[in-house]
């Protein structure tokens, strides 16, 4: 027989399972820029949209305020993070570490480099429609494809966790094709280099493009402070 205390661990499993799913919604809806940098995370209309309780969407906004992906002020209200430049600097040299290493030593007709080849081809297909926010969610679509390659959950989950960071800088830039443009024919120069077997090749030419992308971001960021 159930006893009382059986019936509130229930409860309470059931609460925490559902924070969880609501976070990782509100995640995704930053990652995919429903949610942009600095703008109000609307408490009402969100736990109207997840189907959850105020209580559970609080729960949600604490575990995404430690990730550093909110920002709660008190007797304001909860907002989507603005990063910062400390922040997009660190998310790159995160980057560089990873990539470049992944791409060096990629197994040959690894599926991450299918998976990398339909991104460009998405990629292209959003650039000739003339859709940029597109092209940007293709291109975090190739860069979770390389860390793919290394075969490693933990760091598939850590892109994740770069990709919303990511987001969240794009969101501040107000011309995504200024941002996003000069990365596409880099895209597929290193995914040439890497069907080719030129791992090593691949490597030093994205080493060379996160350079460029950070700066670039950077350098849009520092234009709208």
């Amino acid at each position: 027989m159930a006893t009382d205390s059986d019936a509130s661990a229930s409860s309470s499993s059931e609460s925490t399972s559902r924070s969880v799913e609501a976070a990782n919604e509100i995640r995704a809806r930053i990652a995919n820029g429903d949610l942009k940098p600095g703008e109000r995370a609307p408490e009402a209309k969100l736990a109207e949209s997840l189907r959850i309780s105020r209580n559970t969407l609080r729960e949600a906004f604490k575990s995404l305020s430690q990730e550093g992906l909110l920002t709660q002020i008190p007797n304001k209200g909860t907002y989507v993070a603005v990063p910062s430049i400390s922040t997009i600097i660190d998310v790159y040299r995160v980057r560089r570490l990873v990539e470049v290493q992944a791409v060096a030593q990629a197994i040959p007709r690894h599926p991450a480099i299918a998976r990398m080849r339909a991104a460009f081809e998405s990629a292209i297909d959003a650039r000739d429609r003339d859709e940029w926010p597109d092209v940007a969610t293709a291109n975090i679509a190739f860069h979770r494809a390389i860390f793919e390659l290394t075969d490693s959950p933990r760091l598939s989950q850590l892109h994740e966790r770069l990709a919303t960071e990511l987001r969240l800088a794009f969101g501040l830039i107000a011309d995504p094709e200024y941002l996003h443009a000069p990365f596409v024919e880099r895209n597929r120069e290193i995914l040439e280099l890497l069907e080719a077997g030129q791992a090593d090749e691949a490597a030093a030419r994205l080493e060379e493009y996160l350079l460029l992308a950070e700066r670039i971001l950077l350098a849009g960021y520092e234009r709208i402070r």
